[in-house]
Parts: C-alpha cells; structure tokens; sequence
C-alpha cells in the first residue's frame, strides 16, 4: 500500500461540524464553550446502477375484410379482387413520459473521485478471516477506507476501517460486514471523501466522527476516530496525584495548525495515556489510542488507532 508524505512540515487540521488540525493532545482536554460542534448532513448516497426499462403495447394494424363473393353464371369473368391496402402504423413522434427513465449521468466535484461499483457482488464475511476477507480489504482501500494491509486478517484496522465505511453511508457502525454492508461496499462507486476541496490538511468531522486526510484538495483516507463528549468531567490528574481536573469535554471547531508534537511512543497526559500526539490548540492533539470506539468518548482530543497514527506518521 503507497503511502503518502505531506508536501508542507506543518499539518493544517480543520474542525468546526469539521475540524481541520484535531489529533491529540497532552491533557486531552479543554473548557472552550463556545466551541459547537455543526451538524454534517452530507452522508453520500451509494450509486446502484438501474438499467433502463422500455415498455409499451403493440398496436395492430386494422383488417379490412373483402365483401362477400357472388356467384356468377359460368360465361361470366368475375371482376378482380381489388386487395385492401396495406395499413402503416406510423412510429411516434414522442414517447408518453413513463417510457424511459431519466437518463442519469455523474458530475463530479472537484473532490471526488469515481472508482466505479466493484464488478462481483462483495461478501457479508461478518468478522472472519480467510481469502474472502481480502476481498473486502482490497475494496476498503480502493475507496479510501484506511487499513493495515490486505492481508486475509480481520484484526484492529479492518475494524476500524469497516467501522469508517459504515459511519460514512449511515449504517450501524458495529465493525461487521453485515449483509447491508457488503451491499454498500459493492456498489458504492465514488471514494470516500470529505468536504474540503483544497489545500493539504486533516478533516475531522465531528458529527459524523470521522476523520479524513486531504492531500493538494483530495481525500486520500478515512478512518474512524472519536472525539469529545460534550459532557462535564471531574477527574485525578494522572500527572499530579490528588489534585482534580474539571472541565468540558470539548473538540473545538476551526483550522488549526498543528503547533508541537512527540514524535516517539506513549506519553503520560494529564487524563490519560496518548500515543504520538500532534498538538493543535493548547493540550488538545490528534493522538493514537487503544479505544477509538463509534461514538465520541474523549475529553477533547481527536482518537486513532495506533496503526493509523503510526502511519500519519510516517
């Protein structure tokens, strides 16, 4: 899998229903109030192809049936048959508006692009491992769903990676290759994307909890993350025993720049471990963690796997 390196040293993330910069922070935390998350309404609606449909009735031609023969004497020639013209149906000038569907066509934005619905009908493998699984890993990645490798293994970033892709068509995000899922994931025909169309950052959407990387005005990956909860917290300062933390669980929307980072390993936040966090506005990061569930569970930060962390990265 081709990874990518950022044209710029610093990192520009977007928050605001988006966040553009949210990935960690020391303290993972912090009392903006005024900071709201936006409501994102702009879930993508896969595209099933729907073949055309011609209908009509035949119209038959009208019979003309010749008069009754007479008998004539047997010196007498009957006079010829004078066959009915021929009766022509003319086609129709127009079609009656129900013949024919609208003819569709697919305009792209300028962020997105078209992958086209996977040629065989992908598996629902729920959570099993196996060469059927590789299917469903070489899909995610075609359309932008990040994860590890196509590898057979249905581990931590398939997860998360289906995880994404259900949260970005509006399923259940339980992590399973359900049989809605499978459907979604074959006829989904434009990559995942977000609504930034320029400039080189990350975009976290906190409504939908997902966030993506944007590169020269295209998303390159999605992943699932997890943010704040909105909900006040009181809590030990792992950091400075006996002294208590309150606050408001709050990601802040905005752009940001990512302003400090630890580039190595585990750091000791003052609500928790964080892995490899990048600042971006005081102890608020986007930070790699063992528990990026579907739904927002931080003080603040901006959750990721560690994998996915790793490869930001890198």
């Amino acid at each position: 899998m081709k990874s990518f390196v950022a044209p710029h040293a610093r990192l520009f993330i977007v928050l605001a229903g988006l966040v553009v910069v949210a990935l960690g922070a020391s303290s993972c935390s912090t009392n903006d109030s005024a900071a709201q998350a936006i409501a994102a309404d702009n879930n993508p609606v896969p595209i099933v192809p729907i073949a055309p449909i011609i209908s009509g009735t035949a119209v038959s031609a009208p019979t003309t049936q010749p008069p009754t023969s007479t008998t004539m004497p047997a010196t007498t020639v009957a006079p010829a048959t004078t066959v009915a013209p021929t009766t022509t149906t003319e086609p129709p000038t127009t079609l009656p508006p129900t013949t024919l569907p609208p003819e569709t066509t697919t305009t792209l934005a300028p962020n997105e692009d078209l992958v086209g619905a996977f040629p065989t009908p992908i598996p629902a493998i729920g959570k099993r491992s196996g060469a059927e699984t590789q299917v469903v890993q070489l899909r995610l990645l075609q359309l932008g769903f990040w994860l590890s490798g196509a590898d057979g293994d249905y581990g931590l970033t398939t997860r998360q990676a289906v995880m994404a892709f259900q949260k970005y068509v509006g399923l259940p995000a339980d992590g399973v290759v359900t049989n809605d899922t499978a459907l979604y994931l074959t006829n989904l025909a434009i990559k995942g994307h977000g609504k930034s169309d320029a400039g080189t950052l990350i975009e976290v959407d906190k409504a939908r909890q997902l966030l993506f990387i944007v590169i020269d005005g295209k998303t390159q990956w999605v992943y699932n993350t997890s943010t704040a909860t909105g909900e006040a917290y009181e809590e030990e300062d792992k950091n400075t025993p006996g002294e208590i933390i309150t606050g408001v669980s709050i990601t802040p929307n905005g752009l940001w720049k990512v302003n400090r980072d630890r580039p190595e390993g585990w750091w000791e936040g003052d609500l928790g471990q964080i892995y490899r966090p990048k600042y971006f506005r005081g102890g608020v990061a986007v930070h790699g963690s063992n528990s990026i569930p579907n739904y927002p569970a931080s003080h603040g930060c901006v959750r990721l796997s560690v994998p996915a962390m790793d490869f930001i990265w890198d």
